[in-house]
Formats: C-alpha cells, structure tokens, sequence
C-alpha cells in the first residue's frame, strides 16, 4: 500500500493526468456522498412528518400542530449535541472557502462530518436551511482527505478541495458546469489552465453518480424561452440591483439575529430550542417555510399567484431562513437564495405588468432570472448561477438574461457590503477573507518567521569606547540597544558611533526608533506598513515584554514576499 501511494505521488507530481484520474475518483465518491447527505435528511422528515416517499416538506399543504412540534424538539437535540462536541473541540469547524482561503486546502474529517451531521438534523427536523453546505464539506473533505494521503503541493490541494466540493453541488442538481464554476468561483477564487481539467472532470463524474444511481436530480424542470429586448435587458439589470439589497438586508439581519439569540437566558443549548418554537409557528401558517424549499420552488414556478401571495411567501420564507440560521441551526441559504429569488423576479415581472407597463417579460422568465441574481448576491458566482438556469431551462437568452441581472447584484454587493455569506460568516468572527483566493501564505510570512535571531546586543549606557571595542566597523550593521532592565532600549548604527570621531559618550546617545519595533506574529503586509511609516531599514521584533526576539530587514522580508508571489504564479499557470 505505502509502494502504491509513493508511485502515484510520484506519477502526480510529474504528470497532470494522473491529477485528472485521482480528481475523477473523488468526484464520484463526493457525489455518492451528497446522494447520501440528501437521502439521510428526506428519510428524517418522512419519519417525522409522515410525507410520502415522492414528496417534498415544503410542498405539504398544511402541518398539523402535533406535526410542528418536532421543530422545538429538534433544536433542543441539535443544541445538546452541538454542546457536547464544542466541549471537545471549541474551534470552529473550518469550510471549503476558508480551508481554501487560509489553511492550503486542509480540512478536518472529523470536524466536517460533524458539520454534515448538524446540517442533516437541521434539515431534517425541517429547519429552513439547505444541504448544500453539507454536500460542498463533505466533497471538500473527501477532497482533502485525498489530498493529504498523496501529498499533494498546496496548489494541486487547493483545486482538489474546490473539485470535491464542486463534485457535490454538481451531483445535487445533476448539474456538471454548475458544479465545475462552483468550484472555481465559490471555492477555489480563480479559474486557471492548471485546475480546469481536475475540476471539470471531478464535477461530471459526481453528476454522473446521479443517473447511474437513479435518482432524480433536484433540478428545476421549467422552460421560459422569451424574445429579450434591449429594453428586457435594462429591466433585468434593475432586477439585480433589487436582488442586490435584499440579499444585503437578509445577511445583516441573520448577523443581528445571532446577536438577540445570543441574549436567551439559560444554556446556550436552549437557543435553538426557542428558533424551533418560532420555526414551529411560521410552518403553521406558511408550510412553505420548511426545509430547503425544493418542493414549494416546483410548486409555485407552474401555479397561478397573485401579488399578495408572492409578498407573503417572501416575507415568510426570508423570516424562516433568518431565524433558522440566527437561532444556530445549521446549513446554508444556497437553496433559499433560489427560492426567494425566484419569488422576486416573479414579482417584479407580475408588478411590471400590474403597473400596465408590458415589456413582455413572463413572470416564468423573471423567476428563473431573479433566482440566479439573488444566488449570485448571496453566495456569489455569476457564472455559477447563470449555468444553472442554462443546464435548468436549455435557454441561452434566459442565461444571457440571468449573466446580466447576476453581474449587476455581484458588482453591487461588492462595492456595498464587501461579502458573500460564507465569508461574512467568517467576519464576524473576526477574519478579513473576502473570497476563497489563497491568501494563507501571507499568514505564513510572519516577523517572528523571517526574523534573524540573536541579534548583537549592549547596554545602553555602555560608553562608545567598549561599543567599539566589541563591534569593529563591518562586523555588523546595527545593534541593540538595552535598558537596565534588559528589555529594549533602541537601535544603534553601526556606522554612526565611527562617524563620531571623538568618540565619547554613551551608547544610549546613538539609538534611534526607540518606539518602533515589529511583534513576531504580524505578516508581510503589517510589516511592511511599519517598514514604510518609520523609513528604516531594519527593525527589531519584540515580545509582550519588550524582551528582544530579533531582527529584521526590509530587504529580506521584501525578496521573501518577492519568492513568494512567484510561487504562486507558478502555481496560477500550471508551471514548474
């Protein structure tokens, strides 16, 4: 076994096709895989809501109380095991984006199929989030997993990460560009010759696990094939900036809503508890609110509503959502993206009308539209959502259409809010990530890393006579200087102590940057802003303590970023 995995290292590293191979086969696994996650939460809602087999939870017509009940009591089990587990590991489990983002694509088995558990009862139970964010951790991890046991370089981990995630997301629509541009959007930040193979092939085989297993793909079997205008258009784009604020306004309202969950007195256990009984009450009055809302999007894109309905389904269904996540029920608004967007761009094209303004945009048009703008505003990915509708409809002008309304909302939340939801997730826990572009070497290029250790030292009130004695000129550039205590005192040139030619004084009368200094965890960019704002060209690197720790150049830490960017253009085009 270990003869094996030494030659397909080997083989890896020195052929791509090996990289496509091995990407295949954790495409199928991460398909099967998702095919699993889906099956294990719809048996759950069978068990606890009586549907049939074929049916779907958010398309029941009506919940009977007794029925409704489980939502309190799901998230009391769901609180209760979440306790238990963050006793044990209180770090956050860490997602495809963020693996990708700052670890070099590593991830935690464990940690993810805690979080696939957590997302199945939260779904199962009927809680409005989606399992899509299950499907993407636990190809990411298998991905990962992979990744690890072949010793991948971090930019084939990275691709393979985005590739078992993609795989997943392509296998729960039966959907391979979707999969594949999820990948590269979503997960990996960049689209590159060198990751295009292992991704595309990863997607089309976890696609292809769905037919060969004979499921039925949650794909949205609807066709609205409409002759656009320039003047469709137009509209279309005012539809993204639309989607735009509303997906703005419901990623701040979760936050806000996390924040007055976080006020519920007792155990920290309870606060799901108390976002079943508020989920409980919504289900009673609008069944639609369960669950991802698969059953209620094949429902209400073939059904005659008016305008009321429409605003109602809205106001209730983002309500469920932001409940469901801000009360700490696990999962995503993938699912409830599409939802609410459709319900929007249906809206806005019944409203058009109602207004006696016929642009000739049909309300089935307008839905598949504002579903991919409103996924994009949140999750992001234009080229992502804008598949979707193609691989859903077979319509390039309705793909055309959605690319526009898509590239609107992306551009708008952009500029507005800076975030999609996985990484304003991360935000509020305190990291600056807004996209999954690996940015975790700049993390690695820390002073306390690059520093040069044991610095030469002398106290500061050392006359120049044994300042010279102990430091010819050329032996060194700068010392430094300490207190009495031993702690910093300031940094002396060299050069200047031999400029003075009469050589008396101290030594302490030569420091310079007395109050400048680096702290060993700070990275390349806080580093070089202090290099920039003292105008010096070495600093010193201190602990809490003002103990010294060593020295750093300007010029070492800016040929260390320099090597750096290079790798990871190399790793961008494929190159050796």
């Amino acid at each position: 076994m270990l003869s094996f995995l030494a030659f397909l290292r080997s083989e890896i590293r020195a052929s791509e096709l090996w990289l496509v191979v091995i990407a295949t086969a954790v495409g199928a696994a991460s398909g099967l895989a998702a095919l699993a996650i889906g099956a294990a939460a719809h048996s759950m809602q069978i068990f606890l809501y009586g549907i049939d087999f074929d049916s779907r939870l958010s398309a029941v017509a009506a919940i009977p109380p007794a029925r409704a009940a489980v939502l309190p009591l799901g998230g009391l089990i769901l609180g209760g095991v979440t306790w238990l587990w963050t006793r044990r590991r209180p770090q956050p489990a860490v997602d495809p984006v963020e693996a990708n983002a700052l670890h070099g694509g590593r991830m935690s088995p464990g940690d993810s199929l805690f979080v696939v558990g957590q997302t199945i009862l939260s779904n199962g139970f009927g809680a409005s989030v989606g399992l899509e964010a299950a499907y993407a951790q636990m190809g990411g991890a298998l991905a990962s997993l992979t990744g690890g046991w072949l010793n991948l370089r971090r930019s084939d981990l990275r691709t393979f990460v985005g590739a078992g995630a993609g795989a997943a997301i392509a296998a729960a629509f039966g959907a391979p560009l979707t999969g594949a541009f999820y990948a590269f959007e979503v997960v990996i930040g960049s689209y590159t010759v060198a990751n295009i193979a292992p991704v595309a092939a990863a997607a089309l085989a976890g696609a292809l696990m769905t037919k060969l297993m004979g499921v039925d793909p949650l794909v949205i079997h609807a066709k609205a094939t409409v002759a656009l205008s320039a003047t469709n258009y137009a509209l279309f784009a005012a539809l993204g900036l639309i989607c735009a604020v509303f997906a703005v306004g419901l990623m701040r309202l979760v936050a806000w809503t996390e924040r007055v969950a976080s006020l519920v007195p007792g155990p920290k256990l309870l606060r799901q508890a108390t976002g079943g009984v508020l989920l409980a009450a919504l289900a009673l009055i609008a069944p639609q609110t369960l669950s991802a809302g698969h059953g209620a999007m094949h429902l209400d894109l073939t059904r005659d509503l008016v305008i009321s309905a429409l605003i109602f389904l809205i106001a209730t269904k983002a309500a469920a959502s932001v409940v469901s996540l801000g009360f700490g029920f696990r999962g995503g608004l993938f699912f409830a993206s599409l939802y609410l967007g459709s319900l929007i761009g249906r809206l806005a094209a019944m409203g058009l009308d109602a207004t006696g303004w016929h642009v000739g945009i049909e309300p089935l048009a307008g839905a598949m539209v504002g579903m991919g703008a409103l996924a994009v505003a949140i999750i992001g990915g234009p080229f992502t959502m804008s598949f979707l509708v193609l691989e859903t409809t077979n319509d390039f002008g309705l793909t055309a259409a959605t690319l526009t309304a898509s590239l609107v909302a992306s551009v708008l939340v952009r500029e507005t809010f800076g975030y999609s939801f996985s990484t304003w997730r991360l935000h509020l826990r305190g990291e600056t990530i807004r996209s999954a572009h690996d940015v975790g070497w700049l993390r690695t290029l820390t002073a306390g890393r690059m520093m040069r250790g044991d610095p030469a030292t002398i106290a500061a009130s050392a006359p120049l006579s044994e300042f010279r004695r102990r430091f010819p000129l050329g032996s060194t550039r700068r010392v430094v200087a300490l207190d009495e205590t031993g702690q910093y005192a300031g940094l002396v040139a060299v050069s200047k102590v031999y400029a003075d030619e009469d050589g008396e004084g101290s030594v302490g009368e030569n420091m310079t940057h007395q109050d400048d200094w680096l702290r060993p965890e700070m990275d390349i960019k806080a580093i070089m802003k202090v290099f920039d704002a003292t105008e010096s060209d070495e600093l010193v690197v201190l602990d809490d303590k003002r103990d010294v720790l060593g020295l750093l150049s300007e010029a070492y830490a800016t040929r260390r970023y320099a090597e750096e960017l290079e790798k990871a253009r190399r790793d961008l085009v494929g190159g050796d």
